[in-house]
């Protein structure tokens, strides 16, 4: 089973797309229920094509809340 912080939702910082595990991503062929972490190396953005080391978490380790505490 997939801790919390590897199922929280990634929003790129370039264009402020949403990465949701929920959702998956259509585009990219991406089943519902992969965690940002298992997306291939490879994977971009499907808004602006950023890479995934563009991506932060929206909570947890190295969020954007975080940063600012």
């Amino acid at each position: 089973m997939a801790g919390p912080e590897e199922i929280y939702q990634c929003q790129v910082v370039n264009c402020g797309c949403m990465y949701d595990p929920d959702r998956g991503d259509r585009r990219g062929r991406i089943p519902k229920g992969t965690c940002f972490s298992e997306l291939p190396d490879d994977w971009k953005c499907p808004v602006c094509g950023a890479g995934k080391k563009m991506f932060r978490p929206l909570r947890g380790p190295g969020s954007a809340a975080e940063q600012k505490s």
